[in-house]
């Protein structure tokens, strides 16, 4: 071998070593990236708590606060990938106020599921119009390991 083909070798595997620690570093990043937060297995009829962050500007001054969103989830929407949203509904003083929510927003800091409800129906939208004793779902009873 001449001294030109010992001298590509020997730049071709720099290159290859170079681009393994570059694929790896990318890597390592995307890693970093992906230590994503646990969302509870939401349903429709659940009851949850929804803790978003909001930021507030006054005086040129920027605070970040956690705001609370408590109520039933009325539908969950797009499956369970990245663009997953859950519509939960509660009534303020008599007026009925629904919100959607991108689970994999990163405004949202967690969400707590409070109570389970047996329902029979995917989306409950009926609960827009329901009143009253209408309006109730049934909760569900946790199984015990005994059974």
């Amino acid at each position: 071998m001449t001294e030109e083909t010992k001298k590509e070798e020997n730049n071709n595997e720099t290159e290859v070593e170079e681009k393994e620690n570059a694929e790896a570093e990318v890597e390592a990043d995307l890693v970093v990236e992906e230590e994503v937060k646990e969302i509870p297995d939401v349903k429709p009829g659940d009851t949850v708590k929804v803790y978003q962050k909001i930021t507030d500007v006054r005086d040129g001054k920027t605070k970040e606060r956690v705001q609370v969103f408590e109520g039933v989830v009325l539908a969950r929407k797009h499956g369970k990938g990245v663009s997953a949203t859950i519509t939960v509904r509660k009534v303020i003083d008599g007026v009925g106020v629904e919100r959607i929510f991108p689970l994999h927003s990163p405004f949202i800091e967690k969400i707590e599921i409070v109570r389970s409800s047996k329902v029979r129906r995917a989306k409950l939208y009926y609960l827009r119009e329901a009143k009253g004793r209408k309006a109730r779902l049934k909760t569900k009873e946790e199984k015990t390991q005994g059974e």
